[in-house]
């Protein structure tokens, strides 16, 4: 089954390339490597998980976050691969949590990102990964995403 076809039944749609908020592009390929640029839980250019986990939002809505900003991700490195199918192997993930003081759980929050690769990717969807904790980032997103991916030469 392609990933295409997994993304379906899941009942998820593999969203438009997010639109990128300064000067950068969404993903760059060197080589057979695929690195996004960070991604934020927006759909259709409206932000749609906003403010603090553990203030403003539950640690629910940040795992939600998180699956939303990393299928954002994949829309990027879709867009310089052809498509998904085209993945051998998520290498990183990096996850920023914006945090309230005291909020400690992003691995939890981060494995919203996690989860999904596997749930897609099977084997080739374990990676490595960081879950950071920030005070604050742009526009306000509950969490941030970028990745690293190897792809098919």
């Amino acid at each position: 089954m392609s990933v295409e076809e997994v993304l379906r039944s899941k009942g998820l749609v593999l969203p438009a390339v997010a639109k990128p908020l300064a000067s950068y592009v969404p993903a760059v390929r060197t080589g057979n490597l695929v690195f996004t640029s960070g991604q934020i839980p927006s759909e259709s250019g409206e932000l749609k998980f906003r403010g603090q986990v553990g203030l403003d939002l539950s640690q629910e809505d940040g795992v939600k976050a998180a699956r939303m900003a990393c299928l954002n991700a994949l829309a990027a490195v879709a867009s310089v691969a052809g498509d998904l199918d085209q993945v051998r192997q998520i290498v990183r993930v990096n996850g920023y949590v914006n945090s309230a003081d005291g909020f400690t759980d992003q691995p939890t929050v981060v494995n919203g990102a996690s989860d999904l690769l596997v749930e897609l990717f099977g084997e080739r969807g374990q990676h490595t990964r960081c879950a950071v904790g920030v005070s604050e980032l742009p526009r306000n997103a509950a969490v941030e995403i970028d990745l690293v991916v190897e792809i098919a030469t």
